[in-house]
């Protein structure tokens, strides 16, 4: 019904950028809540970002400052910009969306593939 395509992962040196991107396509009606999440061998899937349809957003403290999340509700698609990068960002990055569905108005959450995002020291 709704599929999500991230893109924008890949290997950076400590200190630098990247800016990832979750496009969302399918039946949608709407989208509500956007976010990023991260995921590293053998921990819990973690909040990073998110962005409500009001236009509010939330960080995790240890992202504060460094990274931005963004929403093109045209486009149905989330950014993160990731600056001042560190070894400890190093995971795959997911995106989520809230999603009412067309036709049903159906409210799921749907995630995206994952995208690797490593920084070497």
């Amino acid at each position: 019904q709704v599929q999500l395509v991230e893109s924008g992962g890949g290997l950076v040196q400590a200190g630098g950028s990247l800016r990832l991107s979750c496009a969302a396509s399918g039946r949608i009606f709407r989208i509500n809540d956007m976010g990023w999440y991260r995921q590293t061998p053998g921990k819990q899937r973690e909040l990073v970002a998110s962005s409500t349809s009001g236009g509010g957003t939330n960080y995790v403290d240890s992202v504060k400052g460094r990274f931005t999340i963004s929403r093109d509700n045209a486009k149905n698609t989330v950014y993160l910009q990731m600056n001042s990068l560190r070894p400890e960002d190093t995971a795959v990055y997911y995106c989520k969306m809230t999603v009412v569905l067309g036709i049903s108005f159906r409210v799921s959450d749907y995630w995206g593939q994952g995208t690797q995002v490593t920084v070497s020291s």
